[in-house]
Order: C-alpha cells, then sequence, then structure tokens
C-alpha cells in the first residue's frame, strides 16, 4: 500500500451527510468546511465504499430534505472521480478480519468492517462523530470534529 496513507484521514459517513445536509447548521459547517479542504486539494481523505453506499441510502431516505438520487449519485461519482479521495473496498478476507474483529471487540459489525478496511490500507486516522464505535480498536486515532478542531 502507498505509504501517504499512513497519514490519510477517513470520512465517516456521518460526517459526509452532515456536509450535505443542514439539519443540523452547526455540524453542517464543521463537517463542510472539512470536506472543503479535499475538494480545493489542501489534503487527501480516505473513504471506503461501504461509507459511500451508507451515504446514498441516508442522503436520499432517512434526514429532512433528502437529496434527490440524481443529486447523491453526482456527489458520490465527484467523489470517486477526483484525485485526492482515496477511496478503499474490502474483499474476501478483509470481510474475514471484520468478522474477528466484531467478535473480539463486540462492537458493531458495520463499524467493524470500517475498521478492517481501513487496516489493511494503512489508514489510521478517522474523522466520525460516533468515537465511542472507534475507541475499543487500538490502532485507529478517531477524532470528533465536532469536539476537537479539525
Amino acid at each position: 500500500m502507498i505509504e501517504k496513507t499512513k497519514q490519510l484521514c477517513l470520512i465517516d459517513s456521518n460526517i459526509l451527510i452532515y456536509a450535505y445536509t443542514d439539519s443540523d447548521y452547526k455540524k453542517h459547517i464543521i463537517a463542510r468546511n472539512l470536506i472543503e479542504k479535499c475538494w480545493k486539494k489542501e489534503v487527501n481523505y480516505a473513504i471506503s465504499t461501504q461509507n459511500l453506499a451508507e451515504f446514498f441510502v441516508v442522503i436520499t431516505k432517512k434526514v429532512p430534505n433528502p437529496l434527490s438520487i440524481e443529486e447523491a449519485e453526482h456527489i458520490i461519482n465527484d467523489i470517486c472521480a477526483f484525485s485526492n479521495w482515496f477511496i478503499i473496498n474490502y474483499d474476501q478476507n478483509i470481510l474475514l478480519k471484520a468478522m474477528n474483529l466484531h467478535k473480539e471487540k463486540k462492537k458493531h459489525f458495520w463499524d467493524a468492517l470500517i475498521v478492517a478496511t481501513m487496516l489493511n490500507s494503512n489508514v489510521y486516522n478517522i474523522y466520525s462523530e460516533n468515537v465511542n464505535d472507534f475507541k475499543l480498536y487500538e490502532q485507529i486515532n478517531v477524532i470528533n470534529p465536532f469536539i476537537s478542531s479539525p
């Protein structure tokens, strides 16, 4: 894996959702500013295909004033095509690792899958509101941008 990924920070689904919906205006501004750093090519971020799938479902169905499918599709296409986004994926081996992490840590499987995908890609930092979901994974540094300044 590319050495620079050790410096990457993964953007969790909740951060991306806040960036594109203003139901919580304060969080929207913070998340949007964080994401804009990538769009302005000031930083590179990682994001998993799982995060993009979660974003699609939530932003089109589960938020006040959901985006249209086409709008969400456009955002995801832009992320996938933009050079400052490092898209990470999982395969069957990562899936097996995630199942082991899930059993070992007794945390949500979907979070274990994100962690296993991150570790496989040498990504050790995550921006997420869900600190408790990731803090038991010793190799992962979780940063809540709504509490600490990014």
